[in-house]
């Protein structure tokens, strides 16, 4: 059972008590990505188990006719094990999700798996016309160039600073220099990217940005945030604004949470005050 102070962050370790909480983000207006913990598998079949685990939870969400969306990370359906296996898994959740009309994201991890993920990424994309996205980190000096390479694909991108401590030799260090490549990126998706751009993001300048890029191209913005961090301007924006909240889940739990809290110390106050209803 998850404790009160990890449940903030995460939904239960269960696809229905996932579910649940996707209901109630609905309520809200906001759309939940669903997420099943577990990442960098080394045998295929762990890799095999959440690749099937993932397929049932679109028929979950499309039996249950709720508004979401699952997103997976390459190195837990098979990526870490061979590319062969990533590609294989990756085809029958995307082939899958494309026939029960459930959108699936594909989450960018370390600078080691982005021409893997961008590979497979650009060619099932293409297969299953757009109902597809993929996550790609500002904080990579090569990052506009995958914009523009993926400028001309019919899914969507999801924006975001990065949070893997990647080297010097390929990824800015300092956050000043991060902040500016992630404004520069946003500017760039809206200028040429024209339609299907994601904002994964809490920080309000850069959601800013993104709002008034998106009246001024009239591009529909859509912003995403994690389960647990300022859920009440998640609410607030999500009158105005397509706004979907990054929903984990499974028996994992307990590293995520821990990362989550080392991310940013103040995460563990607001999740001890929203248990303590303060």
């Amino acid at each position: 059972m998850i404790p009160p102070i990890a449940s903030q962050f995460v939904a239960g370790e269960t696809p229905a008590e996932a579910l649940e909480h996707a209901r109630s983000l609905n309520d809200d207006g906001i759309v939940p990505i669903l997420n099943l913990l577990g990442e960098h598998y080394e045998e295929p079949e762990p890799a095999a188990a959440d690749t099937q685990s993932y397929v049932q939870l679109i028929d979950d969400i499309a039996d249950a006719e709720a508004e979401a969306c699952i997103s997976v990370k390459p190195s837990q359906i098979g990526l870490d094990v061979d590319e062969g296996v990533f590609r294989e898994n990756l085809r029958n959740i995307a082939e899958h999700g494309a026939n029960r009309d459930v959108f699936v994201w594909v989450d960018m991890e370390d600078h080691t798996t982005t021409d893997a993920t961008l590979n497979a990424y650009e060619e099932f994309v293409h297969e299953h016309d757009g109902n597809m996205g993929l996550c790609l980190q500002a904080n990579l000096e090569r990052t506009p160039d995958d914009v523009a390479r993926l400028s001309d694909a019919p899914g969507k991108i999801r924006l975001v600073k990065g949070a893997y401590d990647e080297p010097e030799s390929v990824a800015y260090q300092r956050k000043e220099r991060v902040d500016e490549a992630y404004a520069d990126l946003i500017e760039t998706a809206f200028a040429e990217y024209g339609d299907g751009i994601a904002i994964g993001s809490h920080d309000p300048e850069m959601i800013d940005l993104a709002i008034e890029l998106g009246e001024e191209h009239d591009v529909e913005v859509e912003i995403q945030m994690l389960m647990g961090v300022r859920e009440d301007a998640q609410r607030e924006l999500a009158a105005d604004y397509q706004t979907y909240q990054y929903v984990p889940y499974g028996d994992k739990w307990l590293s995520y949470f821990y990362r989550r809290v080392m991310e940013r110390k103040e995460n563990l106050l607001f999740a001890a005050r929203a248990v303590l209803g303060r």
